[in-house]
């Protein structure tokens, strides 16, 4: 092997559970993602996983399919951590009394950019919106933010689970 190239060691899964949390959380509820207005059921279970890996809870409307869209997506096969809701603006609304920072991806003049979202430092709620028509206009009065995902291709958006995915990341301080 010559100096150039790196010798590249993948970690044994052993060693990874070792460096991960011990045991599963029954409710993170410093971080939650809210796909309050989902289209797809394939999205959410998508999104389930990711709250997983960065330590996130899941609000989710009270749709007849979305428990099965959740059993369906949830790969992991042990219960996650899903809160809820019967009214996505009055669960908005609650969230913002009680202190919460409300964070939603979409596309607003005063949008920060992905990358310059800082991490979450307290109890921060990330709203999505619907797959087609972002997030109803009055929701947007309940945020306390705005971020936009650039994009360089001929496409306006991202599928919301991939964007909910990296908005994710990036407040877990893991991006």
């Amino acid at each position: 092997m010559s100096p150039r190239q790196a010798a590249i060691r993948v970690r044994p899964p052993r060693e990874l559970r070792r460096q991960r949390r011990r045991r599963s959380h029954t409710c993170w509820d410093h971080l939650l993602v809210a796909p309050l207005w989902p289209l797809h059921g394939a999205n959410l279970g998508t999104l389930l996983r990711t709250c997983d890996a960065v330590g996130a809870c899941m609000a989710v409307p009270r749709f007849p399919w979305v428990p099965e869209a959740l059993a369906r997506g949830n790969t992991l096969r042990r219960p996650a951590c899903v809160h809820w809701v019967g009214d996505p603006l009055g669960w908005l609304e609650r969230q913002r009394a009680s202190g919460s920072r409300v964070v939603g991806v979409e596309l607003a003049d005063e949008a920060v950019r992905l990358a310059d979202l800082p991490a979450a430092r307290t109890r921060t709620v990330a709203v999505l919106g619907h797959e087609q028509s972002g997030i109803p206009a009055e929701a947007l009065d309940l945020l306390d933010l705005a971020v936009e995902i650039p994009m360089v291709g001929a496409g306006s958006s991202l599928n919301v689970a991939v964007a909910g995915s990296l908005v994710l990341y990036r407040l877990a301080g893991l991006l």
